[in-house]
């Protein structure tokens, strides 16, 4: 499904490599006590999945992949640094674990094991390719512009996997259709199914926007919104100076049970993308994110633009350049040139 963004601006031509020198990827994680029975290692891996990483402690360890907890699942093209968790009691045999994608850079100690979800964000280090210095400029321009205004908070390209056929196994499984007795399989299908249909909701929302707010994200009577303090709430006036100043945002429905819906205008475009049979519990995303932190160095005599910055946990750096690009990229794009 082709993402819409809220600038409808003229297209930026650049590119990117996910490889481990061009697309590097920083973890930041919660706050550790520095005391307990849990080992934090802080790890850096290259040309690795999460689960691929976490195969290999565990095959050293001889215990469980189920006996490490990780954050957050990171990309296998690219330089990743990540926190995980493992008892204490295999401290010492830690000190010899040597991989040939895997360091551990630093680690400490704390109460509990790290869990699903457990970090605050991310931090991005991308090179983009073939930037021109006019084009850096507009980069730059378009990169801190929406940082103000705010991202819509669209799952990438990598969620749907490969020309996107992931997308049809969940609807043929969700419609009966399809049977897989695979229990992870099935909750990574329901997931993808979830969120094609969040993607779906929030192109008509910036849709909207474009066409009523001047390419800002218009928010509506019921609509759901997160507090920096982690709260969903429905208020009875719409909250545009909360939302300006980055304290609330607005969230869009990730369909299951027992989940807080919309209301009013706002609960109107909802349900056109909710599915009441899905059996599984479901949950909220926020519709718009704030990219911060944002540093730019451009080589010159190479064409190429270093971007970095910062995004909350479960959003994508390549929505991000989407955005700053005007279109959409996909999975299988080609390997940049350099120059």
């Amino acid at each position: 499904m082709y993402r819409e963004y809220l600038q409808d601006q003229e297209k930026i031509n650049f590119k990117f490599e996910q490889t481990k020198e061009d697309f590097i990827v920083d973890e930041n994680p919660r706050t550790f006590s520095g005391k307990g029975n849990y080992i934090i290692l802080r790890v850096q891996k290259t040309e690795m999945t999460t689960w691929d990483m976490v195969a290999a402690f565990a095959t050293y360890l001889n215990i469980p992949s189920e006996k490490i907890g990780y954050a957050g699942l990171k990309d296998k093209h690219a330089t990743t640094t990540q926190y995980i968790s493992i008892e204490a009691k295999y401290e010492k045999a830690l000190k010899k674990f040597k991989h040939p994608g895997i360091k551990i850079l630093k680690t400490t100690r704390d109460k509990y094991s790290i869990r699903m979800g457990d970090l605050v964000g991310n931090r991005f280090s991308i090179n983009l390719f073939g930037v021109s210095p006019i084009d850096a400029g507009r980069i730059e321009k378009r990169a801190r512009k929406i940082a103000k205004d705010g991202l819509p908070n669209y799952f990438g390209y990598q969620r749907f996997g490969r020309d996107e056929d992931s997308i049809e196994q969940a609807k043929e499984m969700i419609a009966g259709e399809l049977f897989i007795e695979d229990a992870k399989l099935k909750k990574f299908l329901l997931s993808v199914y979830q969120s094609e249909r969040f993607n779906a909701w929030l192109r008509e929302r910036v849709e909207l926007s474009r066409t009523e707010n001047n390419g800002k994200f218009l928010l509506l009577e019921g609509d759901v919104y997160l507090s920096n303090e982690g709260k969903l709430f429905t208020p009875k006036k719409i909250p545009q100076r909360d939302f300006e100043e980055h304290k609330v945002v607005p969230t869009g429905l990730l369909c299951g049970r027992n989940v807080y819906r919309a209301r009013d205008k706002a609960g109107e475009i909802e349900k056109k993308y909710d599915d009441g049979f899905i059996y599984e519990k479901g949950s909220r995303r926020e519709a718009v994110i704030f990219p911060s932190d944002i540093k730019l160095d451009y080589k010159n005599n190479f064409d190429i633009l270093n971007i970095s910055f910062t995004l909350p946990k479960g959003s994508y750096a390549t929505v991000f350049l989407e955005a700053i690009a005007n279109k959409n990229f996909k999975a299988q794009m080609g390997k940049a040139k350099r120059r």
